[in-house]
């Protein structure tokens, strides 16, 4: 049988040896085929969809890897990672030791630099561009950037510096108007301004076939644009403020304009942007209509669309995130100063439910998490009481906020940190796994985390009762056992831990989802004399010194478990307690090595750091049999 063109791609070089008219053909393959593998794999979807074609454009007319292709956030990425040489490894995309979700230099020469987060294309691509300059290296460097990325501050300072740097940088800005969900904030409405504008791009379009054959007709109708954006938009090109040539807007998805233009865009130096129109999802009509839902949708019917659920019996536990979704909702309805925040995750914290019930007190502020700290800390020294929703991983970017603007001033601030712990398949690059260590060192902090539904409920109740100052709560990506979630509200004393079950000679002190291991790991050892005592801790700070004082005067040997780091983490504390009031018990912590932990299911990575349950049942026994 006949190969298809794809099947005969082997690297870049094979798609520059491509006709005009066979482009449009790899694009149309290359969508099927990424519908075929990501519909019984799933992964990122939809925006991988939508640039399709200038991803094959960017490869017919760059000489990759040697030009320098940055993707931001890396949803983008799926046909550029199967158009270099891992289109037969693309099935084991996000699997356990098979290819990562996301760009990664370790794995390809192709992928020019490692991504995850939002908004760093341009910075990066900036940084590699400066230093070819030095070089003497004639290559391109191309920020490939989505419109929902371009909302973070780290773009905007990219901008900024290669505006003046004068480095031969090509950002793409790929305009969907979506990050995840829907993009909001002036720059989106500004976007959809220039792209909307029937009469500018009519008139543009005229403008350039009129002066397509005139000499320097690039600087001509380059300052005509200018002229029509101002009368027509009545504004000039934010971009060209920070001194970038702009171009646009044009068809994401005529993949044999994208080729020419991208062409030509090499032989004019400096910055320059592209501004480019896709629809993300597109070719697969309901990732086109529901474009949230299609982000990352799981398995598919690749032919009728239908997301398939995995068949449960029976009442299930909640998500984590609806528990705070719902629970949010609940507390505002009864306290008028709760106000709701999340930088560009509404449907993924759940936020959604407080914007459709109370849209005037829930605010998605674009990926901007530092913004969402600062905006918070804004409220809260007004008399607001927000409860700012970031995932672990993002926080990271907002530590000096955190430090500066709240915890300084003592605002009580509610961060509930979602997707705390191993993430699985989205692996390194979103791990919440830093996040006990790094908010428990900031004074004035309280840092909590729910062993289940019930427990985050009630920490989120507790966290608005009073004026407790800074208030972390951490909790894990998807659902914990309970089912019968929705109690009375009980408020829990600041820092005191709970008695879960009962033993001798061996304490056992979790903190958050890790006690539901624990708890399974006790009730599989038969020997009732081999039971340790299990407490779960619920706050690293303050930590429960009166239980710490106890467990150390009346167990011989101390096991830590949780879902993060071990340096600096839960057990540390645990030892410094234990330092400064000279006991000598022996310690065995259970967390997170010294390494970035890779992609896999969350279940085989508990078992790669050694606490899930089986292994935390071994670590018992172990304790005893040292004990005999």
């Amino acid at each position: 049988m006949k190969k298809t063109l794809l099947e005969n791609i082997d690297s870049p070089s094979d798609v520059r040896k491509l006709s005009y008219t066979q482009l449009m053909q790899l694009s149309d393959e290359l969508r099927s085929f990424i519908i075929d593998v990501v519909s019984a794999n799933p992964g990122h979807f939809g925006a991988s969809l939508g640039v399709v074609e200038l991803t094959v454009a960017l490869h017919h007319a760059l000489n990759t890897p040697y030009d320098k292709i940055v993707w931001d956030v890396g949803h983008q990425a799926y046909g550029h990672k199967i158009l270099t040489r891992r289109r037969d490894q693309f099935h084991t995309n996000r699997k356990c030791k098979g290819i990562s979700g996301f760009p990664k230099p370790s794995e390809s020469e192709y992928d020019a630099f490692g991504v995850g987060h939002a908004s760093t294309s341009i910075s990066a691509a900036l940084g590699m561009a400066v230093a070819s300059k030095q070089k003497n290296e004639d290559r391109m460097h191309v920020a490939v950037i989505g419109d929902g990325a371009m909302t973070g501050g780290l773009a905007f300072e990219g901008l900024n510096n290669a505006g003046s740097l004068n480095a031969n940088l090509l950002v793409i800005l790929n305009d969907n108007n979506m990050a995840i969900d829907p993009n909001t904030g002036a720059l989106s409405e500004y976007l959809l301004d220039i792209s909307t504008s029937k009469t500018y791009n009519r008139v543009k379009k005229d403008v350039w076939r009129v002066l397509g054959k005139i000499p320097d007709a690039r600087k001509i109708a380059q300052k005509i644009d200018n002229g029509i954006k101002s009368i027509i938009l009545r504004h000039s090109n934010v971009f060209e403020s920070f001194n970038f040539r702009y171009f646009g807007p044009v068809d994401g998805h005529d993949v044999v304009y994208l080729s020419k233009i991208i062409s030509d865009l090499k032989s004019i130096p400096g910055p320059k942007v592209l501004h480019v129109i896709t629809k993300k999802g597109k070719g697969f009509k309901q990732a086109e209509l529901h474009q949230t839902q299609f982000h990352a949708p799981g398995k598919f019917n690749k032919t009728t669309g239908e997301i398939i659920k995995a068949k449960v019996e029976g009442k299930q536990a909640v998500k984590f995130q609806d528990v705070f979704g719902n629970t949010i909702v609940e507390l505002a309805r009864k306290n008028e100063r709760i106000v709701g925040i999340t930088p560009a995750m509404p449907s993924g914290s759940s936020l959604n439910i407080m914007m459709k019930e109370m849209p005037d007190r829930a605010f998605d502020v674009g990926i901007a998490e530092q913004h969402a700290v600062t905006f918070s800390a804004g409220l809260a020294i007004s008399g607001q009481l927000p409860f700012c929703n970031i995932y672990s991983t993002f926080m990271q970017r907002a530590f000096d906020g955190v430090i500066h603007d709240v915890a300084i001033q003592k605002l009580n601030v509610v961060f509930c940190l979602d997707r705390g712990g191993l993430v699985g398949d989205d692996g390194e690059t979103h791990h919440g796994v830093f996040d006990l260590a790094y908010m428990r060192n900031i004074p004035n902090m309280i840092v909590a985390a729910p062993m289940d539904a019930i427990e985050l409920r009630n920490l989120m109740y507790t966290s608005q009762l009073r004026n407790h100052g800074p208030f972390t709560i951490r909790y894990p990506r998807g659902t914990g056992s309970v089912v019968e979630w929705e109690k009375e509200f009980a408020e829990i004393e600041i820092g005191k831990a709970r008695l879960i079950s009962e033993g001798l000679k061996v304490a056992v002190l979790s903190i958050g989802i890790t006690g539901e291991f624990v708890k399974f790991a006790i009730s599989n050892i038969d020997d009732e004399k081999q039971k340790p005592q299990h407490y779960d801790m619920r706050f690293v700070k303050p930590i429960d010194e009166d239980v710490l004082h106890l467990v150390c005067k009346s167990y011989d040997t101390i096991i830590t478990v949780e879902d993060g780091v071990k340096q600096g983490g839960f057990g540390s504390s645990v030892l410094e307690f234990m330092a400064e009031n000279n006991y000598t018990n022996t310690v065995k912590i259970l967390g997170v090595p010294d390494y970035f932990i890779p992609h896999g299911t969350q279940l085989e990575q508990y078992k790669e750091c050694g606490f899930d349950s089986e292994s935390i049942k071994d670590e018992i026994q172990k304790a005893y049999a040292k004990l005999v």
